[in-house]
């Protein structure tokens, strides 16, 4: 993987020599190890779901909230071998957590694909969770034939606005490739008797304040493309923190705006959905970075 192609950036580093824009170098860094309570019930259920939160990120949204580990003062992270990732895969499996979940991982898709193969042979045998911006290319996904759930998110259709918020050029495109080579491998979302998911395509889409066009566009596309084959979460859970240089988004989404976004999906005739309550934008709900894996 000497000149990266793994995302859309197409930016072709050397990461022998060097790091790409997304910060990425030869070994994979592990920035947090968790079991995440607060993903869609299906992937968190009773125990957790087992979130590896890498560093650094393709993107570089301003309202991220893992900004901590994508682009500020943590993003190092600590680099792990694919054996080290194993061990903590299967760490996450003895503490009973229902799933492994790869969060923002597109920029160590070949680190993480010879992981998980080595966990696998150690008898690694719950589901791998891909969870991912959207920004990815269809080429990692093919590589990455490991994965039973893609957990995705579909940020925005109009370009202003990727570029605004996520210093993006064609977000859209992007992530339309992405969801359907995703979808082609993850036809039918598949669930065992407890209600855990079990393979399949989550599509997120976080509700911005101000940009109730733009949702209804992804959710129009989304649903008129896939039907009910995706499960669409939509999330209220737009959380403002250093936004005052972007004062149009400085500010919680008001009740009545997102009760009219899912009406605008009930309408649809979408059935496959996850709602939030607007307690989740409570800054409480996001992860404390300041803990690390130790080395």
């Amino acid at each position: 993987m000497p000149l990266c192609r793994l995302c859309p950036r197409n930016c072709g580093v050397d990461r022998i020599n060097a790091k790409g824009y997304c910060g990425g170098g030869m070994k994979a860094s592990v920035a947090h190890v968790m079991l995440h309570m607060w993903e869609e019930p299906c992937i968190s259920g009773s125990n957790g779901s087992g979130a590896v939160f890498f560093s650094g990120c393709q993107l570089k949204c301003v309202y991220c909230q893992n900004r901590e580990i994508s682009h500020g003062k943590i993003a190092s992270g600590t680099e792990k071998t694919p054996r080290e990732l194993a061990d903590i895969f299967l760490h996450l499996r003895d503490e009973g957590a229902h799933n492994i979940n790869l969060v923002t991982p597109d920029h160590y898709a070949v680190q993480i694909k010879e992981a998980a193969g080595i966990a696998k042979s150690l008898g690694l045998d719950i589901p791998f969770v891909y969870n991912c911006s959207g920004y990815v290319n269809p080429s990692t996904l093919q590589m990455i034939d490991f994965v039973d759930i893609y957990l995705v998110d579909f940020k925005y259709m109009d370009d202003n606005l990727a570029e605004r918020y996520s210093s993006c050029h064609g977000y859209a495109d992007a992530a339309k490739a992405a969801v359907a080579e995703m979808v082609r491998q993850r036809p039918v979302p598949a669930f065992d008797k407890a209600g855990m998911m079990t393979g399949g395509v989550i599509v997120r889409h976080l509700v911005i304040p101000g940009c109730a066009d733009d949702s209804k566009r992804i959710i129009e596309y989304l649903f008129g493309t896939y039907g009910d084959t995706i499960y669409i979460s939509l999330m209220n859970q737009f959380t403002p923190v250093g936004l005052e240089e972007f004062p149009e988004i400085n500010r919680r989404l008001t009740t009545l705006e997102y009760k009219r976004l899912v009406e605008y999906a009930k309408s649809l005739g979408i059935n496959n959905a996850y709602v939030q309550e607007r307690a989740a934008a409570d800054k409480n709900f996001i992860p404390d970075f300041g803990f690390r894996i130790s080395d």
